[in-house]
């Protein structure tokens, strides 16, 4: 639209000028300077604290932060669509921007340490509402985590569900998620078998064409972290331990039996 309007004006003149827009611009052209290597940063900059519920404030609105920088201050870009936090020169949290004042944007994420040492805190939090609003926090969760639970009671399942959470910092949402069903199916409640889950999804979307798919069965199957581990080790070709020498040492230092 602003490319419109300036072929627009291109043609008009301004007052009595006897040149048009476009005829002095063309005379300006050669002299302008080039446009700088670095973007320009259109972004407004604030300076605020953390607070102890890992909060800022900004306009008039709150957004977490990870709860490792309560007390300290950080460095907020805010733009029009959207908020970027920096700690240092490192990027610590990205929201979308509220526009009506009075409102909240937490991260789930932001929460995992504090929650692992208070699970029971889980439940209530409003980070996980939020989460579930905007579809990170899936039915599978809810469903894994209410056997989780069952198995193992409502603290050690939570924790569970917190550590499994605190996968998806290093597994795409996806694969997590594909992982959680698997391990549900399977009746295998624990972190671990999720995490292996997890990976086996991803490594299933990275095979090529010609590699052979594994034979489907009726019933998924989880398999140990250990049996996995033993299996991609290399042969062990070295002889079985033998104690002969330790049985001659023995025969030496045995006191003979006196004669009768």
């Amino acid at each position: 639209m602003i490319d419109r309007w300036d072929e627009e004006d291109e043609a008009s003149r301004i007052r009595s000028r006897p040149r048009t827009i476009g005829e002095y611009f063309a005379a300006e052209r050669p002299l302008l300077a080039p446009l700088p290597d670095e973007p320009f940063e259109a972004g407004r900059l604030f300076t605020p604290r953390v607070d102890r519920y890992s909060q800022i404030g900004i306009r008039n609105n709150r957004y977490s932060v990870p709860v490792r920088l309560i007390g300290r201050t950080v460095r907020v870009m805010l733009h029009a669509s959207e908020l970027v936090v920096y700690d240092g020169r490192e990027e610590v949290a990205r929201h979308e921007r509220l526009i009506a004042k009075g409102g909240a944007r937490l991260d789930l994420d932001h929460y995992l340490e504090a929650l692992v040492r208070k699970p029971g805190a889980l439940p209530g939090a409003p980070a996980l509402d939020q989460a579930r609003s905007a579809g990170r926090f899936t039915p599978v969760h809810d469903a894994w985590w209410a056997a989780a639970c069952k198995a193992h009671g409502e603290r050690e399942g939570t924790r569970a569900l917190i550590e499994v959470l605190l996968l998806g910092r290093h597994l795409p949402h996806e694969h997590l998620v594909a992982g959680l069903a698997a391990a549900l199916r399977s009746g295998a409640l624990t972190a671990d078998a999720v995490a292996l889950e997890a990976r086996k999804a991803a490594e299933a979307d990275t095979r090529t064409p010609a590699e052979p798919e594994p034979p489907a069965t009726d019933r998924a199957t989880v398999t140990s972290l250990t049996e996995r581990r033993l299996a991609q080790l290399p042969p062990d070709t070295r002889p079985l331990p033998s104690v002969a020498h330790y049985d001659q040492l023995l025969r030496h230092r045995r006191p003979s039996r006196p004669t009768p």
